[in-house]
């Protein structure tokens, strides 16, 4: 007899988008919007991983000129070999995932 609950500690990887971010939605707190309301969290699905972030519409002051993002944020990573996830910094989708290999490179 075979159960699709993971031993207690143990993560079955992911196989689609959805749990990925199921995954993240488990471990992680959920980012906000100013105004109190979750930010959406997209998926990035590339060959070893997928890449979780949240997006935030562009910040604005009270005349409603574009001001700079506030820095900082990460975004996560989900391995698609073991369920694990490693944050990265907050840059842009194509460099998250260079970063993510590096060290996934360096750590096998």
């Amino acid at each position: 007899m075979t159960s699709e609950t993971p031993a207690p500690g143990r993560q079955v990887p992911p196989t689609t988008p959805e749990q990925a971010l199921e995954i993240v939605r488990s471990r992680y707190a959920r980012p906000g919007l100013p105004d109190g309301t979750p930010a959406p969290l997209h998926v990035h699905e590339f060959d070893i991983g997928y890449l979780v972030y949240a997006t935030f519409p562009p910040a604005t002051d009270t005349a409603g000129r574009p001001q700079p993002s506030p820095p900082g944020g990460g975004k996560i990573v989900v391995s698609k070999a073991t369920g694990e996830t490693v944050t990265v910094p907050n840059c842009p989708t194509d460099k998250a995932i260079t970063l993510y290999r590096r060290q996934h490179q360096a750590d096998a």
